[in-house]
């Protein structure tokens, strides 16, 4: 965790602009505010389609901010540009499949003719207007935070799971992406392929590369999150 830690510490200190998609502590840390100094910084709305928790954590985390940015704008439904990137938002989405847990904003950057699509933490997408912000954006490359199968029958419904499948499979074969690198959520389950065997399926006729983040980048699948039980012991 500390070794990947300072992967994204090194990867922001490179960066001209940083986002914050909600105010949950496993997407941004409060108590390293320099990180954002001098930067262009995007964030989910503090007070706007936010529930009291994260509106708590928002007004924590930009008193904490103070003056360091080089300026802080709000993500939601926006569309910024920098040279010839662009970076749009979509409006606010569940946090899964109601408003319990909030709302995250999801996030499309393009460049050279190429463009990714970043979910954040729409835990499927099992909701129409989750899947419909990447039909609209038509990635080449998509990083899906995934089912959060590890709850199936308890936090998450086999009705979810069901709708996951469906639009994950409309956005490979309605959609030019080529690679989706599933990660966060998903794959803190560790028989994960076996709960979507439909996707790879589908991906496989339509040569869509599906695959971790950590085969993404060449790193062996650790799945530290799956593995809390064994690892703690």
């Amino acid at each position: 965790m500390n070794e990947r830690w300072a992967d994204v510490k090194e990867h922001a200190a490179r960066s001209d602009v940083l986002i914050v998609t909600h105010y949950h502590y496993d997407h941004h840390d409060p108590e390293e505010p320099e990180l954002y100094e001098g930067k262009i910084v995007y964030i989910k709305h503090p007070k706007e389609k936010i529930n009291k928790s994260q509106a708590g954590r928002a007004s924590y985390f930009l008193n904490k901010l103070n003056e360091l940015p080089k300026s802080t704008d709000t993500a939601d439904g926006n569309e910024y540009k920098h040279g010839s990137t662009t970076i749009k938002f979509s409006p606010p989405v569940y946090h899964g499949t109601n408003p319990k847990l909030g709302y995250v904003v999801e996030v499309s950057i393009s460049c050279g003719g190429e463009k990714m699509v970043f979910t954040s933490d729409v835990e499927g997408p099992s909701v129409a207007d989750q899947t419909e912000f990447i039909l609209q954006e038509n990635p080449d490359r998509l990083i899906l935070d995934g089912p959060m199968t590890y709850m199936l029958g308890f936090r998450y419904s086999r009705e979810s799971l069901a709708l996951s499948i469906e639009n994950i499979t409309r956005i490979i074969t309605e959609t030019s992406v080529k690679s989706i690198l599933v990660e966060h959520h998903f794959t803190r389950d560790l028989k994960y392929k076996e709960r979507i065997p439909e996707v790879y399926e589908c991906a496989a006729e339509n040569d869509v590369n599906v695959i971790t983040a950590a085969e993404y980048l060449g790193r062996e699948i650790e799945l530290l999150e799956a593995r809390r039980k064994e690892l703690y012991q």
